[in-house]
Formats: structure tokens, C-alpha cells, sequence
């Protein structure tokens, strides 16, 4: 069988990481995790800074396995090593039926959304569901999606040292702006006394903040955007010095990303008052600065979200092949099979367009919110989010077994680490609770059909190979 060839360095694993979470998400989700924090202006960024320490320590926790286990998938290398093989599976079996594709399917359609507005077919605001109208879910911008779908699994598949290559160039895009706004905006925020009156303006407007707001709501609304980290993992076979490079890229990836995340909400706050915010959601950002300006930060946007898109498709290829080359899953002798010319798993990645276009429908038709479908649409749950909070949860077995079986770590890689980990999990799991209520229902119902269906093809799998 084919092997994947070594062929990314230390700062395109990095980039991996940066770019795969700095996507849409800082963009969009500015606006909406104010509206959960009551427009708690404090709330708002302490709920970016805890969540971004939970995503730090658990990155730096995943870093201590990276140093000593490499094989063919990352997170599914880590729960092998951890938990055994029939725990790995179903890690590795959530990943590609439900993470990648969900994750990738949703940045498809945000980065249509942001195409849309660049090209004046959408006049409206930037935030994610703000002024929504029939553009939205519009045959362009359904079709404009799909095509950015297909144009990634093209470059991931048929040309991946592009792919590689437009990872480092769109990370360094996409903090263009990050960057842009942070600084002017602070500067600016604290020269006319934005920044004060803004921090004070709960104290002025406290009926404001809903029954489904505070501070774990808007903790789990920066989820999205804090997501992706893991997928640079799903490369590991492929990073040069992999147990040396991988490690440095998780630790200095995602302490870059909680910093700029944190002046950028800093900035967007110091650009207009929560009053306008609040109407405008993150476009006043953009709407500041006015003509050439907001049109070239658009642009700039729309290579960030293709920078992500790209990211999750060239970590979604991976997914069934990391099962296949362990003989799990369906089909492995099909699935695990690599292209001698671009030393890619085609058959992997089509299983992953498939799977993108299956969640693509939910999310355009129930999951967005974008139609209403009478009864139905009180069953629908969120695909960005909750997708994830799920992946950490598979973390907690990972974790427990780490304290109990690394004995040869100190006393701060083996226990500090995990237990921090495991804290800051508990975290995002109650801020889900308080969010999304019967929503997380609707999506376990879905996702133990999932895992039903892939412990019926591992039993398979399990009595051909006793035969």
C-alpha cells in the first residue's frame, strides 16, 4: 500500500494551524456572541478569552502526545494510543462522517455569503444572519457554495503542494485585516472614549440581556470560531520531524490565534458604540473606514474563508483513509488507496465531497435557520457548533487515559495538563446546555444513528476478518 510522502515543513504546519481556525468565524460570530452576552461588553471578551485558554491547553496537552505518537490521522492516532483501537474507530468514524463535512460545508457557504456581498449581489451587513433576506439562500448563492466545494476538494486532491501553498499565503491574508482592525480600532476607541463608554454601557441598558444570555452562552457562540486546530493534526504523517515541528506549530498556532481574536473584538468595540454594533453586527468595522478600504478588507475576508475552507477539505481527504490504512471502516482495501502521481487518497477524498454535500443540505435547508418549515424546523440543531463540542467530549477518554498511563511525563504533563483540559471541556459542554437547550437533543438523536451505523461496520469488518 501507497504511504503519504513528507512533505510539509514547520511553518506550513503552523500556518495549518492559524489558518484552519482563523477563518469566518472571528467575522461573523463578533456580533452574535455580544447578543449572548446581554451586549456585556466585558462578557463578550472574557468569553473569547476563556474560550480561546480552554483551545491553548488542550492544544498543548495534544502537543505532549505529538512528541511520541505519529501514524496516518492525528486525533485518531492520539485515541489509539490512549483508548485502544475500538475507541480510535469511532473517533476517527465521527471525524469523517460528521466533523469534517459539517465544518466544511458550513465555511463553503459563508465564504459565498462574503463572495456575494463583494460583488454587490448582497448590499447588507457582513454579520452572519443579520438583515437576512432571499440572497441568502438564492440559487447563486447555493451554487457559488457548491463550486467553492468542488474547487477545494480539486486543489486538495489533485494539486495538495498548492493547497499546502495557499494555506501559508491565505493565513498571512487573513490576518491583514485581523490586525488592520485591531490596532485602529483600539486606538481609536480609546482616543474618543468609545472603548470606556462601551465597557459601561451594560450598567446603562441592563434589560438588554435575555433570559438566554450571560456569559456561558456567549462562551459557546466563539466555539465556531476557535475551532480547527485538530485538523492540522490529521497531517501529521506528512510534517517533516513531525514529533518535533507538529508539537510547536499547536503551541504557537492557537496562542497567536486567542491574541489576535481578542484585539480584534478589542478594536471592532472601539470602532462604534454597542448601539451600533448592535444593529450592524461586525460590518460597522468595515462600514468605519468606508469605500476602497472596506471594499479591499471584504475581499481580504473572503480569502480568509477560503484559507479555512481549504484547511477542513484538506483534513476531510484524510478522514475515511486514516480508518482504511488501520483496515476499519467500509470498503478499507478501496478506501485506503493513494494516487502514485499526487500521493493523495482519491477515493477518501470523493467519500468526503459526498458527505460535505449531504451536510451542505441540512444546513442550507434546516440548519441555517434560512427556512422556515413549519413543525419541522423546531427539530432542526445547529451543524457549525455543536459538531464540535462533540469532538471535545471524545477528548475526556483521551485525557483520562493520558493521566493513567503516561507515567513517565512530570507531574504538569501528566496531571496539570489533562485536568485543566478536562475542566475547560466541562465548560464548553454546559455553555451548550445553556445555549442551545433541545437543540442538543435533536443532534444526539442524529449523531447516535451515526455511531450505530458505524459500530454495525465494524462488527462486519471484525467477522471477515475472523473468517
Amino acid at each position: 500500500m501507497e504511504s503519504l510522502n513528507k512533505k510539509y515543513g514547520l511553518f506550513t504546519a503552523i500556518c495549518m494551524v492559524v489558518g484552519i481556525v482563523i477563518g469566518s468565524g472571528i467575522f461573523f460570530k463578533t456580533k452574535e456572541v455580544l447578543q449572548f452576552a446581554g451586549y456585556n461588553a466585558l462578557y463578550s471578551i472574557l468569553a473569547w478569552l476563556i474560550s480561546g485558554f480552554v483551545m491553548v491547553i488542550i492544544a498543548t496537552t495534544f502537543a505532549v502526545m505529538a512528541t511520541k505518537y505519529e501514524k496516518v490521522g492525528g486525533a485518531v492516532d492520539y485515541a489509539e494510543a490512549m483508548c485502544g483501537k475500538k475507541y480510535a474507530y469511532f473517533v476517527g468514524w465521527f471525524m469523517s462522517i460528521i466533523y469534517y463535512p459539517a465544518m466544511t460545508a458550513v465555511l463553503a457557504w459563508v465564504s459565498a455569503r462574503y463572495t456575494l456581498v463583494a460583488v454587490g449581489y448582497v448590499e447588507a451587513p457582513l454579520g452572519f444572519f443579520d438583515g437576512l433576506n432571499s440572497s441568502l439562500n438564492s440559487p447563486e448563492c447555493i451554487t457559488l457554495a457548491t463550486f467553492y466545494l468542488i474547487l477545494a476538494y480539486f486543489v486538495n486532491t489533485i494539486a495538495p503542494k498548492i493547497a499546502g501553498k495557499f494555506q501559508i499565503s491565505s493565513t498571512v491574508v487573513k490576518l491583514i485585516p485581523i490586525c488592520f482592525i485591531a490596532i485602529v480600532g483600539t486606538v481609536i476607541g480609546l482616543v474618543n472614549g468609545t472603548l470606556v463608554n462601551n465597557f459601561g454601557y451594560f450598567t446603562e441598558h441592563p434589560s438588554l440581556a435575555g433570559e438566554n444570555t450571560g456569559l456561558f452562552p456567549a462562551i459557546c457562540s466563539t466555539i465556531f470560531a476557535y475551532e480547527g486546530w485538530i485538523v492540522a493534526t490529521s497531517i501529521n504523517s506528512e510534517i517533516k520531524d513531525s514529533k518535533k515541528n507538529l508539537p510547536i506549530a499547536l503551541c504557537v498556532g492557537t496562542l497567536v490565534i486567542v491574541t489576535a481574536y481578542t484585539l480584534y473584538n478589542v478594536g471592532v468595540l472601539g470602532l462604534a458604540g454597542i448601539d451600533s454594533i448592535e444593529g450592524e453586527g461586525t460590518v460597522v468595522a468595515f462600514r468605519f473606514f468606508g469605500g476602497a478600504v472596506a471594499s479591499l478588507i471584504n475581499i481580504l475576508v473572503i480569502v480568509s474563508c477560503l484559507g479555512t475552507l481549504n484547511g477542513l477539505m484538506l483534513g476531510g481527504c484524510r478522514g475515511i483513509y486514516s480508518l482504511s490504512a488501520r483496515g476499519e471502516g467500509f470498503a478499507p482495501e478501496t478506501f485506503s488507496q493513494v494516487d502514485k502521481k499526487t500521493n493523495m487518497p482519491h477515493n477518501s477524498a470523493i467519500f468526503t465531497l459526498l458527505m460535505c454535500g449531504v451536510w451542505f443540505v441540512y444546513f442550507i435547508f434546516l440548519g441555517s435557520g434560512l427556512f422556515s418549515w413549519g413543525t419541522v424546523s423546531n427539530y432542526a440543531f445547529d451543524s457549525s457548533e455543536l459538531p464540535i463540542i462533540t469532538l471535545y467530549a471524545f477528548y475526556i477518554p483521551i485525557l483520562i487515559s493520558m493521566i493513567i498511563k503516561e507515567k513517565e511525563l512530570g507531574v504538569f504533563k501528566r496531571f496539570v495538563l489533562p485536568i485543566l483540559s478536562i475542566a475547560g471541556i466541562g465548560v464548553i459542554i454546559y455553555a451548550s446546555v445553556q445555549k442551545h437547550k433541545m437543540g442538543n437533543v435533536w443532534y444526539l438523536i442524529v449523531f447516535a444513528v451515526i455511531m450505530l451505523i458505524g459500530f454495525v461496520i465494524q462488527k462486519i469488518n471484525e467477522r471477515k476478518n475472523e473468517k
